[in-house]
C-alpha cells in the first residue's frame, strides 16, 4: 500500500482555469495511456469538463456545496451530499455548475473494456480482494493500516495496484470514521 496525503500532492492547473488536479494515482506507470487513474479536483469555477473518451468516471464530492454536472439530453444531477458516488461515461460532453461556491471532488476513472471500479462510502474494516487495484480516501476519523501501520485522518488515504498479495487491511479506529473506498478490477 502507498500512502498519500492529499495536501501535499502538487496541484496541476486545468488548461481551462476552471480548477486545479492533485494525482494520487495514475495505472500503469510509464504508459502514456492510463488504465485507471484516481485524482481530488479542486473546481474552481463554472465551465466545461473534459471528455474522457472510452473511460468511464466516478466522481464523489468531497466538501464544499455542490457541483451540478450537466450533459444536454442525457442528464442533469446535482451533487450536494459529500460521499455520495456518481458513476458516467466519461464521452460525454458535461458541463459544471457551482450553485454555492467552489468545491472539491475525488474522480476515479478506468479505461473501459481493461478495468471496473465500484465506489462506496465505508464505516467499516476494508480488505482489499487479492487481484484488484484500489483507492482508500479517509473522509472523516481515524483510520490505521494493517497489524501496526500507519495512522490516517481526514484527506489522507492509501492506493494499491492489483499486484498486492499483502491482504492489508484498513481498519477503523473512531465511532466517526467514514471513508471512500474504490475497488478496482481487471475487466473479464
Amino acid at each position: 500500500m502507498r500512502h498519500f496525503d492529499v495536501e501535499t500532492l502538487t496541484p496541476g492547473r486545468w488548461r481551462n482555469g476552471g480548477g486545479a488536479t492533485r494525482e494520487i494515482a495514475s495505472w500503469s506507470t510509464g504508459t502514456e495511456e492510463f488504465g485507471w487513474r484516481a485524482s481530488v479536483a479542486d473546481i474552481d469555477r463554472d465551465g466545461p469538463f473534459s471528455a474522457f473518451p472510452g473511460v468511464d468516471r466516478t466522481l464523489t464530492l468531497l466538501a464544499g456545496n455542490g457541483v451540478r454536472l450537466t450533459c444536454p439530453e442525457v442528464f442533469e444531477r446535482l451533487l450536494s451530499r459529500a460521499g455520495e458516488p456518481f458513476a458516467f461515461s466519461g464521452d460525454l460532453a458535461l458541463a459544471a455548475e457551482l450553485p454555492s461556491g467552489p468545491c472539491r471532488v475525488l474522480n476515479i476513472m478506468v479505461r473501459r473494456g481493461r478495468w471496473t471500479a465500484r465506489v462506496e462510502r465505508v464505516a467499516a474494516r476494508v480488505v482489499p480482494p487479492v487481484g484488484h487495484a484500489g483507492v482508500f480516501y479517509v473522509l472523516r476519523g481515524r483510520w490505521q493500516t494493517g497489524e501496526n501501520g500507519r495512522v490516517l485522518a481526514s484527506g489522507q488515504g492509501v492506493w494499491w495496484d492489483d499486484d498486492n498479495p499483502s491482504g492489508e487491511g484498513v481498519t477503523p479506529l473512531s465511532p466517526d470514521a467514514s471513508a471512500l473506498w474504490a475497488d478496482i478490477a481487471r475487466a473479464e
